[in-house]
This record gives structure tokens, C-alpha cells and sequence, in this order.
């Protein structure tokens, strides 16, 4: 049985964690802090619990340089929970900024009677002639995101701004041209996945489409899960950032949410349930509710504290391996990524990178074994011959095969070089 130190794991997720993190979690998880209670023992009520918390969100702040007018949430439910959660948060909030307008319009004065059946009335007329929420489907996670967004609310408020697969014969691979997108007037929100963890595909930059133009911008939703922490991000062209933390953060359990603040109270109200209800839209669930998370500090419930605090020496350790924060990592993420890619792209008759070069992933490197013909088999080898090289977590997402390298954080230069020659010497011997 191999050792840890023999192995590179490029497992999409829950993905490789550093050794030296681990290690100091073990010990936490059997005595904190000479407490004589394992971390996962404490209570979240606890000052202790308090303190790691505030400590992690200080953290992230610092390594992507987080403006102060965001909050930083600790939440459950992964990135699936918040295709739900940002509808409803976000639809809420499209429906309070249209109800004060309503009441403008109408000459209705804070503290003054409000005359409910025409506001509703009027309302009612605005949610179904003018609510959309935006999604830029570019891969399998933003289409379940856009599925999500239907459920609950209805096809007749999703409005798909682009389609991956009608610009790439059927498959997801690239990214439409901007000028190509069908953006709604003032939608709810404009969602995209910045990263697409099973097709291999992700944004270079951010759109220049969805820039902001003032204070009246788009709300602007990404889903960072399997990029986060890996570049730096223009935090400020974005309304609400999410992503688990199983990839580059930590340990699966916990969701972090980077929102801007002008979206929490007091500078905005939750409309009451009983006007959703009438409205006849959704009513989320109070732990998805991110007024609910802001104002409890992340303890509205028992959150995993263990896994934030694993999450907390995943950042101090990239602060102190980075004095440059992110942009140190981010050089290191880039230079991996073309080290792989340039050994696929050496061997053409061996091996078929999957997306578009214009939109190929440096998270996850997705390619197909093409040579002799015989797909399957030639990964079947593939993969083989992988393992007995100490190279672990290649299989492609059962929904598409094929061969993917998982090129997080804690997959150091030595193993994407590993893999990089691996690949060359599989291509050289079944070209012999």
C-alpha cells in the first residue's frame, strides 16, 4: 500500500489537502488547543468556535483582498444548496427594490398606510411581466443551477443568456462570443459557474459584458468552487461569489458566500413571507436565508466549526507560503496548468484535449486517450499505467469519461510535472 508521500491525487473533489494541514487537524480533533476536547467536540456557541470563525473570514479577506463592504458567510448545503439559495435571496431582493419603487411611484411616504391590494396588484404585474434571472450555461453545473432556477420559479422567469452546446455542436467546450448573449433588462440576477469542474471549462477573465456601469449594475452571481483562491478575482464586479470548500479551501461541510453588503439589511428588507405567498413565489429555507447567516455571524445553526478551522489552515498556510497572496499562487496554478497542457499538445495523434482552447480550464484538465482507436481501452491503460506512477483521481466524470486532472492548490509543480511526463512516455511507447 502506497504512502501518502508516494501518491499525487488529482481527484476532482473533495480533493487533496496539504499533509502539514492535516496533520495539525488531527491533533485538533483529539485535543484542541490543550482543551482536552477534540475541535468537532466544542460547541458553536463557544467563544472558541466564535474565534475560528472570525478568524477565517479575517483570513480569506486578506488573501483575496475582500473590499469591507462584503460579508463573508460560512454556510451548509455546498454548491447545490446555493442554486436554491440564490434564487431565493436574490429574487427577494428583486422583489423589495421593485415594491419600494411601486410605493414611489405611488406617493407612499416611510410611515404611511400602504394600500396592499393595489401594491400587490401592482406587484403581481411586475413578477410576471418583468422577473428574470439570468444564466450563462456553459458547462453541467450552470445548467443544474438553471434547472434549479426553473424549478423553483418557473421557465417563464430563466432566461438562458447563452448556451454553451449551440456554439459547440451539441457539447459543452467553449464559451459563446459576448456579443452572441441575450442579457435581460434588469434582471433579478446574471449567473455563470467562472469554472466548470466536469467539462473542463473556464472563463479567462471576467466578462467584459458584465462589467459594472455605475451604482445601477447587474447583480452579478458566480459560482468559484473549483477556482477560488487560485487567481485573483475583481471581488467588486460582483454582487455575490460562492463556493464549497472541497476543492482548493478544505474539507467538504462547509459553503463559503461573499456578498456585498448593500444586499443584507438594513440597506435591504426581506419582504414578508405572507407577500411571496401572495405573489405566488418561492419561500426559501431559513438556513439558506443569507440575512439570517449574516446576522448570526454563521452560527444560526451548528455549523461544522472543524471543517472551518481546517479551512483557516488551508489560508494561513498560503499566507505564509505567499507574501504576494493570491497572485503568487495564482503564478503557480498558471505555470502547472501549461506544463500539462504543452505535453498533451506535443502527442495530437495520442491524445484530444476536450475544450476549446480559448476557454480550457487550469483547474481541471479534461482530454480524451484517442490513440490506436480504440478509446476505451487506451484509458483503460491510460489509467493503469497512471496508478502504478504514483498517479491517482484521473477517471472523467462518469457523465462524460474520458481522462481528467484535477490541477488544484495542493497539487504541487513536481506532481503536474509527474503527470506531464507520464503522459509523454504513455504517447512514445504505444507510438512504438
Amino acid at each position: 500500500m502506497p504512502s501518502r508521500e508516494e501518491i499525487t491525487y488529482f481527484g476532482a473533489g473533495p480533493a487533496l489537502l496539504p499533509t502539514n494541514v492535516l496533520n495539525t487537524a488531527a491533533q485538533a480533533l483529539v485535543n484542541y488547543d490543550n482543551t482536552g476536547l477534540g475541535l468537532a467536540e466544542h460547541s458553536h456557541r463557544s467563544e472558541l468556535a466564535t474565534g475560528i470563525v472570525n478568524t477565517a473570514k479575517a483570513d480569506l479577506a486578506k488573501y483575496l483582498d475582500v473590499p469591507d463592504d462584503y460579508e463573508i458567510l460560512f454556510m451548509q448545503g455546498g454548491g447545490s444548496g446555493e442554486f436554491s439559495a440564490t434564487v431565493y435571496n436574490m429574487v427577494s431582493i428583486w422583489v423589495e427594490r421593485r415594491k419600494q419603487r411601486i410605493l414611489k411611484e405611488l406617493g407612499i411616504e416611510g410611515g404611511k398606510e400602504i394600500p396592499e391590494d393595489e401594491l400587490v396588484m401592482q406587484l403581481q404585474k411586475a413578477v410576471d411581466e418583468e422577473l428574470r434571472i439570468d444564466y450563462l450555461v456553459t458547462g453541467s453545473w450552470s445548467l443544474k443551477a438553471s434547472q434549479e432556477a426553473t424549478r423553483l420559479v418557473g421557465a417563464e422567469h430563466v432566461n438562458v443568456v447563452a448556451d454553451s452546446r449551440k456554439a459547440n455542436d451539441g457539447k459543452f467546450g467553449k464559451i459563446p462570443e459576448e456579443s452572441t448573449w441575450k442579457l435581460s433588462k434588469n434582471p433579478a440576477m446574471v449567473y455563470y459557474c467562472d469554472n466548470e469542474t466536469v467539462d473542463g471549462v473556464e472563463f479567462p477573465e471576467f466578462p467584459k459584458t458584465l462589467e459594472p456601469n455605475g451604482d445601477d449594475g447587474p447583480i452579478i452571481v458566480a459560482d468559484m468552487s473549483s477556482n477560488i483562491l487560485s487567481r485573483r478575482i475583481p471581488v467588486k464586479n460582483f454582487s455575490v461569489i460562492f463556493f464549497g470548500a472541497q476543492k482548493n479551501l478544505g474539507s467538504t461541510g462547509i459553503t463559503v458566500v461573499i456578498i456585498r453588503k448593500n444586499l443584507l439589511p438594513p440597506a435591504v428588507a426581506t419582504p414578508a413571507p405572507t407577500l411571496l405567498r401572495k405573489l405566488g413565489l418561492p419561500i426559501g429555507p431559513i438556513v439558506l436565508s443569507y440575512e439570517t447567516i449574516a446576522k448570526n455571524n454563521s452560527l444560526y445553526n451548528t455549523l461544522s466549526i472543524f471543517d472551518v478551522y481546517i479551512a483557516g489552515q488551508v489560508l494561513k498556510s498560503l499566507l505564509s507560503t505567499f507574501p504576494d497572496k493570491v497572485d503568487g499562487q495564482q503564478a503557480i496554478a498558471e505555470k502547472k496548468a501549461k506544463t500539462i497542457y504543452e505535453a498533451l499538445e506535443a502527442y495530437p495523434e495520442s491524445y484530444k484535449i476536450v475544450p476549446d482552447k480559448s476557454a480550457r480550464s487550469r483547474m481541471n484538465i479534461c482530454f480524451r486517450v484517442t490513440h490506436g482507436g480504440d478509446v476505451d481501452a487506451a484509458e483503460k491503460n491510460f489509467l493503469k499505467g497512471a496508478v502504478s506512477n504514483g498517479l491517482t483521481g484521473l477517471k472523467g466524470h462518469r457523465s462524460v469519461g474520458g481522462i481528467r486532472a484535477s490541477n488544484y492548490n495542493s497539487i504541487q509543480l513536481p506532481g503536474a510535472e509527474a503527470l506531464a511526463k507520464y503522459i509523454t512516455v504513455f504517447a512514445k511507447e504505444k507510438a512504438a
